[in-house]
């Protein structure tokens, strides 16, 4: 039996995590789900995440938490990251840092599934680069099972597609994240790997990437320091369904979704 495989794109504050408890059920059933996994770095005021949010997305039925670049907004999370197996951060930032880059789940079926959480470079940190950094992971997590998730929480479009095509064969799935806006490329590569550039955002689409658009057009127009909140109409929710098979690895199908919550 293939697995089936969504991955929530980012989730942005209360407005996101409402769209969640209000459609994921339905996915699941409507897909026939296997495994949840969700971007959680905006979860918490649309700035990093909690403990207690960690809890509320895992009730709500997420399995595995990847994230991002704002992971570290929550400094008083660090013990909870460090200690928590299900939230990841980019396995390419230093190995000092609180957590792990990687994570290996068990559907219901008894079937293990490895996610990999990696951070581009472009326009971002200065971290390890996360090609050399995918191969190390991958090399050990092959040992473990055939089909790996990659989160790629990049913001160039090159970036991306150029570790989508470096990946292709070696992993089931490079779903792009962090930009926000969900792209129209999905398709699976000729080596079998499912991708797309950005599954987008969950959250308030009244808005500019989840943050109220009066103040980020404040911010553009002044250059002045502004304190962003998140916005609260028009909740959506974007996602990623890759369909794999079990023994193999390759992705049979890959389906984007956005839904209107409100």
């Amino acid at each position: 039996m293939p697995v089936k495989i969504i991955l929530i794109a980012d989730i942005v504050g209360k407005p996101g995590r409402q769209a969640l408890s209000r459609v994921l059920h339905t996915l699941v059933d409507r897909y026939a789900i296997d495994l949840v996994i969700a971007n959680g770095e905006n979860a918490a005021g649309g700035f990093g995440i909690t403990e207690d949010i960690a809890k509320e997305l895992y009730g709500q039925g997420v399995h595995i938490i990847t994230t991002g670049n704002h992971i570290w907004d929550k400094r008083e999370s660090y013990e909870f990251i460090n200690r928590e197996s299900r939230l990841i951060r980019p396995a390419n930032y230093p190995d000092a840092s609180p957590g792990c880059g990687t994570a290996v789940a068990v559907t219901a079926a008894g079937t293990k599934v490895a996610v990999l959480n990696l951070e581009g470079r472009v326009f971002m940190s200065n971290l390890d680069c996360p090609f050399r950094v995918a191969d190390r992971e991958i090399s050990l997590l092959k040992s473990i099972t055939p089909i790996i998730i990659v989160d790629f929480h990049a913001e160039a479009t090159s970036e991306k597609l150029s570790l989508g095509w470096y990946l292709d064969g070696k992993v089931s799935a490079v779903v792009g994240t962090h930009t926000h806006v969900q792209t129209a490329d999905e398709r699976i590569l000729p080596g079998g790997t499912a991708y797309i550039t950005d599954a987008g955002m969950t959250g308030s689409f009244d808005s500019v990437i989840g943050i109220k658009k009066e103040l980020a057009i404040e911010k553009f127009m002044t250059l002045l320091p502004v304190r962003f909140e998140v916005a609260k109409k028009d909740i959506r929710l974007n996602a990623v369904v890759v369909e794999i098979d079990e023994e193999s690895g390759r992705a049979l199908n890959v389906e984007r979704i956005s839904i209107t919550c409100t």
